[in-house]
C-alpha cells in the first residue's frame, strides 16, 4: 500500500507516524497525482496541534499532513478537462500531501513548466500564493513604499521579491540575524522588537504607503500607526486585530492563474523560493521538526522518487 505521513490525534509529535493507506480515489473534478515533492509549512504542525483555519471543516482522523504538492497525474476523476495522465502539475491538496499519492482539485491545479523543479513548484501554492495575493490586493504603484512585517518568513520572503519586481520600495522587519538575507531580497531591513516604529521612520522618513503584516499582535498594532489609509493595511494571519484597526485580511484568490503567474516569476528568475532543505518521505517527521522548531531558513520540502505508473 502507498505510504503517507499522518497524525492520528491532536497533540505533539507523539501522534505522528508513517502509515500505509489506501490509494486515494479521485472524485468529480479531481486528479490523482503521484507526488514528487511536498512543501512543509507551519500550518501543517499547527493543524496537528488542533488549530483549524477559519471556515475549514472539522479534521477527520487519521489525517495526512501537507497542503501543497507537485507531481505527475496518474488518473482523472469524472468531469475533468484540461489534463491528461502523465501531466506534470502542482497545486493545493485535498486530504494531505506528505504521501506517495495525493488528490488535487483540477480547477485549482496548474501545469508545471519543464524548467521549474519539482521542489520549487511544491513551495508555491501556499506561502508564495499568499504573498502574491496580498501584493496584488494592495495595488501599489511603482515608487510606493511598502512595509512587510515578518519579511524573513516564508510569505514575507516571497512578498518582498514580488513587490520589488513591481518597482515598489520595501522596508522589511525581521530578526537582526536575517539582516543580510532580507537586504539581499531588495528590502531595507529593520530589526523587529521595541522601538521598531522609530527605526522604520528613520529608514522611510517620507512614511509608508501600505503595510503587509505577517506577524500580528503588537507588531501589527504598531505598524498600523504608520499608514493613514487603512485600506492599505492587510494581515496574512491576524484577522481579528487587523479588523479592529480598520484594515483587512489578505483576500486569497486560490486560482490556477495565480499558480501560473508564480511559476513564470520563478522561471524568469524574479522569484526564488529558497528551498534550503529536502527530506525523503521516511524522514517527514524531521522535516516537520525543522519548521516547527524554527531551525529552517528558507523552504523545506519532502521529495519522493518516481514510481511505476499505475496500470
Amino acid at each position: 500500500m502507498p505510504k503517507a505521513y499522518i497524525y492520528s490525534g491532536f497533540g505533539g509529535p507523539e501522534v505522528e507516524s508513517l502509515a500505509d493507506l489506501p490509494r486515494p480515489v479521485p472524485g468529480p473534478g479531481e486528479l490523482l497525482v503521484a507526488v514528487r515533492a511536498a512543501g512543509v509549512n507551519p500550518v501543517d504542525w499547527k493543524r496537528r496541534a488542533g488549530f483549524r483555519p477559519l471556515g475549514a471543516p472539522p479534521t477527520e482522523l487519521p489525517a495526512v499532513f501537507g497542503g501543497e504538492i507537485a507531481g505527475v497525474v496518474e488518473r482523472l476523476g469524472p468531469d475533468v478537462a484540461g489534463f491528461a495522465v502523465g501531466d506534470a502539475v502542482f497545486g493545493n491538496t485535498v486530504g494531505g500531501g506528505y504521501a506517495e499519492y495525493a488528490l488535487l482539485p483540477a480547477q485549482l491545479t496548474a501545469h508545471k513548466p519543464a524548467s521549474l523543479s519539482w521542489a520549487d513548484a511544491a513551495t508555491l501554492p501556499i506561502a508564495a500564493a499568499t504573498a502574491y495575493d496580498g501584493v496584488l490586493q494592495l495595488d501599489l504603484p511603482p515608487g510606493a513604499t511598502l512595509l512587510v512585517t515578518g519579511a524573513g518568513g516564508g510569505v514575507g520572503v516571497a512578498a518582498v521579491q514580488i513587490a520589488v519586481s513591481r518597482g515598489i520600495h520595501v522596508v522589511g522587519t525581521a530578526s537582526a540575524a536575517k539582516e543580510a538575507f532580507v537586504t539581499s531580497l531588495g528590502a531595507r531591513h529593520v530589526a523587529y522588537g521595541p522601538g521598531a516604529v522609530d527605526r522604520i521612520r528613520a529608514v522611510a522618513p517620507q512614511g509608508v504607503d501600505a503595510v503587509y503584516d505577517l506577524v500580528g499582535g503588537v507588531a501589527l498594532k504598531e505598524a498600523a500607526e504608520l499608514v493613514a489609509d487603512r485600506t492599505k493595511l492587510i494581515s496574512g494571519g491576524d484577522r481579528g486585530t487587523v479588523a479592529e484597526l480598520g484594515g483587512f485580511p489578505v483576500a486569497r484568490q486560490r486560482t490556477a492563474a495565480v499558480l501560473d503567474a508564480l511559476a513564470e516569476l520563478v522561471t524568469d528568475g524574479v522569484l526564488n523560493p529558497f528551498v534550503t532543505a529536502t527530506f525523503p518521505l521516511e524522514r517527514a517527521g524531521a522535516a516537520l521538526r525543522a519548521v516547527e522548531e524554527g531551525h529552517a531558513r528558507g523552504k523545506v520540502v519532502i521529495e519522493i522518487p518516481p514510481r511505476p505508473a499505475l496500470s
